[in-house]
């Protein structure tokens, strides 16, 4: 589905004017896909899971968020500044960081 998405993005951006006809099509074929994916409820969204995860601890101010300790499977590197109270969210992936304060 993504190859095929990106294969038709790439063709209306080459046709000019009847290029927003191929992406209205494209539009279309990502709604659809996102109707039949909400209605099945008996799975957890993207959200519901990435919330279950708990907040990750780390020692420093500045955390750098990949997503994967794979790189094929993450996303560009963000570095996530702790300096606040409560948990920092990374843009990306949703991943939840704290600074954990030791005190000796």
């Amino acid at each position: 589905m993504a190859s095929s998405l990106f294969r038709t993005l790439i063709r209306s951006s080459k046709l000019g004017s009847a290029g927003t006809r191929n992406f209205s099509l494209v539009r279309s074929q990502i709604s659809n896909h996102t109707a039949k994916w909400m209605q099945d409820t008996s799975k957890k969204s993207p959200m519901e899971l990435i919330n279950e995860v708990p907040p990750i601890k780390v020692e420093g101010r500045i955390v750098a968020c990949e997503g994967d300790i794979d790189p094929a499977l993450g996303h560009p590197i963000e570095f996530i500044c702790l300096d606040l109270d409560e948990p920092a969210i990374c843009k990306y992936c949703g991943l939840r960081y704290v600074q954990d304060h030791h005190h000796h």
